[in-house]
């Protein structure tokens, strides 16, 4: 054997074995990068091809027409204007105020078809006590405790305060106003200290008798009755009827 033969031997097989493995590494790339659906399940696997039916087209550009008509909105705004909160509690005062109102025209109805005795007038025409004096007033008042309040009344089927002092003072033949502020005016205004029983208290927007030690006798108001009472404020006069 010559010197060096086994040299070159060696360089063939090292030449052809590079060329193996890069084979084999390219093999295993192509391998790799083969797509999933190329590793058929099993031998009897149908091949896939595409038909008319499943092939993908790419589709063409679209198009998409607008009514002259329909390309122009118009949009419109409610018109309506708010109504101002001072109206609106005006519109409920005046409201209120109607339904009181007919309220107390029922009231005074079945009030007027209750009472047949002698009114006002008739009292002023013929006194029932043609002489005068604070007690005796005091004491024909006390005989109404337990009348009702009724808003406009001025006989004892209903009174309301002004009312009921109006119809008291009329047995004696004195004439007063069917008014709170009338008949604090009718008479002459005295120290609390002088006051009697049967004299006036007189309060802003209410009257009464003067019952002594501080109370009154008086109509106070809707839903309660005629009855003797201590005086709740500092805010009233006493008035003498008669001087």
């Amino acid at each position: 054997m010559r010197p060096g033969t086994p040299v070159k031997r060696s360089k063939r097989r090292s030449a052809a074995g590079s060329v193996v493995m890069m084979t084999l590494a390219t093999g295993l790339v192509a391998t790799l990068a083969l797509p999933a659906y190329a590793f058929a399940p099993s031998d009897n696997a149908e091949t896939f091809a595409a038909t008319d039916a499943t092939a993908l087209t790419k589709s063409g550009e679209q198009a998409v027409a607008v009514d002259d008509t329909a390309a122009t909105v118009t949009v419109a705004q409610d018109a309506f204007a708010s109504t101002p909160q001072a109206e609106i509690d005006a519109a409920d005062a005046a409201a209120a105020a109607e339904a009181t109102r007919v309220a107390a025209a029922a009231s005074m109805t079945t009030y007027a078809a209750s009472y047949s005795g002698p009114s006002v007038a008739d009292y002023l025409a013929a006194p029932a006590y043609p002489s005068f004096d604070l007690a005796s007033v005091y004491n024909v008042a006390l005989q109404y405790q337990g009348v009702p309040y009724v808003y406009g009344g001025a006989t004892p089927a209903g009174f309301d305060c002004s009312g009921f002092v109006m119809y008291v003072y009329a047995q004696f033949g004195i004439s007063l106003p069917h008014s709170s502020t009338g008949q604090g005016a009718a008479g002459t205004r005295i120290a609390l200290a002088d006051a009697q029983p049967g004299d006036l208290v007189i309060m802003d927007g209410h009257d009464g008798f003067y019952a002594g030690n501080g109370n009154i006798l008086h109509a106070p108001y809707e839903g309660a009755a005629v009855r003797v009472q201590p005086i709740w404020t500092s805010d009233y006069y006493i008035v003498r009827l008669g001087i």
